[in-house]
């Protein structure tokens, strides 16, 4: 009784407890964990993501790895055989939750499970990390602010570029006010898959040892396909009823970075456009979508293309690739940024440098060891669901314009959708019976 008391006060912390060193200071004096204070977690979805968060969470001596969850046996028992026996598998992800000794959880389920997953994990007062798309829906998105609030729960979202340190310092920059007034945002992602795409496997009955009512979940059911599961690269982002397609897939890592930086709230209107016009395989996402987003005193667009690579000032030696980037357009100079670098050009001469500020935000711990000392200290990491609501909500806006074929206005007061009644009721997925998101 005594030790387990000592725990809870060791994890609910205290605000001295904050600090870059905190994990350290958690160490025993071999410079090790002592078990009763390591951070428990629970796993929902060892696919190609999950995987990687569970090996780089479990290498820690400041975690313990207590259960595993996937809806295909032969994941979850290797992935408990690799674990040595520590950790408990199941395929049902209520079980996970239900369990007392389980701190904190990680969701890397396709995204359509998302919401419902996080939703409980807060019901039942588990910290939870969710990868991105935190959810492909508004609705779903406020239900998890909401819920993460009600239940103080200390939360992350899988957006681990937030964490490098060229996008902390394009916030620096731009936030500085050397570029000038910014009226124009453009935002990118191309690359080419080939007429082909992901191809064309048939319908066939899902293999042995994968419950595939629980991986259809809330979606609507369909026949099983191997595309659906094939990994992050396939299942992802191709099939629009359990991903949304590639604007969730990819955006939330892209327009995080001027929604950061200029601190922007939610976009008063959205329009979105695209289709399927030359891949010919057995998924349905647009091949193309492009998405405008008014904001007050701005303008951000989102270009998204999936058979051609050319990438702009990212280009490089050519050949086909995945490119990416952010344009800041401003009145004084642009400033075009990738992940791990970034270009200034003066509007008045491109060749002279511009006097840049000073750091003024503190360089992250990493992705994963922030949500870790933030769990302990009780306090939110950068991109905690509050946060990441405003870049999620643009990004379902987006696929709602495109599904109804017309701009949707927004009041980011009321976070409700303007004139709209047909609009208005996709703010939330129906979900097949039996699920509800708590």
């Amino acid at each position: 009784m005594k030790a387990d008391s000592t725990r809870r006060v060791f994890l609910r912390g205290s605000t001295a407890a904050v600090g870059i060193g905190l994990a350290a200071k958690a160490l025993g004096a071999d410079g090790q964990t002592p078990p009763s204070d390591a951070i428990r977690m629970g796993f929902v979805g060892i696919g190609p993501m999950g995987s990687g968060h569970l090996r780089g969470f479990s290498a820690r001596s400041d975690v313990a790895v207590a259960a595993i969850c996937d809806v295909f046996q032969h994941k979850v028992d290797a992935a408990v055989k690799r674990l040595k026996g520590t950790a408990k598998g199941t395929t049902d992800f209520r079980r996970v939750l239900e369990r007392k000794d389980v701190d904190a959880v990680v969701i890397a389920t396709p995204p359509h499970w998302h919401a419902i997953i996080a939703v409980q994990a807060a019901q039942a007062e588990k910290d939870f990390y969710v990868e991105k798309p935190m959810t492909m829906y508004v609705g779903e998105s406020q239900a998890i602010v909401k819920a993460a609030r009600r239940y103080q729960r200390i939360t992350q979202v899988g957006t681990q570029i937030h964490a490098g340190g060229n996008y902390r310092r394009v916030v620096e920059i731009v936030r500085s006010g050397v570029l000038g007034p910014i009226n124009l945002v453009r935002t990118f992602l191309v690359m080419n898959a080939g007429r082909g795409g992901i191809g064309k496997p048939a319908n066939c009955p899902p293999p042995k040892g994968l419950d595939w009512d629980m991986w259809i979940g809330p979606g609507p059911m369909r026949p099983y396909n191997p595309a659906l599961t094939r990994g992050a690269g396939a299942g992802h982002c191709w099939f629009m009823d359990y991903s949304g397609g590639w604007i969730p897939g990819m955006a939330p890592h892209i327009i995080d970075l001027p929604i950061w930086a200029l601190e922007l709230g939610h976009p008063v209107q959205t329009s979105c456009s695209g289709g399927r016009f030359v891949i010919d395989d057995v998924a349905d996402c647009p091949d193309v979508q492009e998405a405008l987003f008014r904001y007050p005193n701005l303008v951000m667009t989102w270009m998204m293309d999936l058979t051609n690579s050319y990438g702009f000032d990212f280009q490089g030696k050519g050949g086909r690739a995945r490119r990416l980037g952010v344009y800041f357009h401003g009145e004084k100079a642009t400033l075009y940024s990738g992940y791990g670098s970034h270009t200034i050009i003066p509007e008045d001469d491109p060749s002279r440098t511009l006097e840049l500020p000073g750091p003024s935000l503190p360089p992250s711990v990493g992705h994963h060891p922030e949500w870790l000392e933030c769990i302990r200290a009780r306090r939110q990491p950068s991109c905690n669901v509050f946060y990441h609501h405003k870049v999620n909500v643009p990004i379902c806006l987006a696929n709602l314009s495109y599904a109804i074929g017309r701009s949707v206005q927004f009041d980011p007061e009321t976070e409700t959708i303007v004139g709209d009644e047909e609009a208005s009721k996709l703010l939330m997925p129906v979900y097949r019976e039996p699920w509800t998101l708590g």
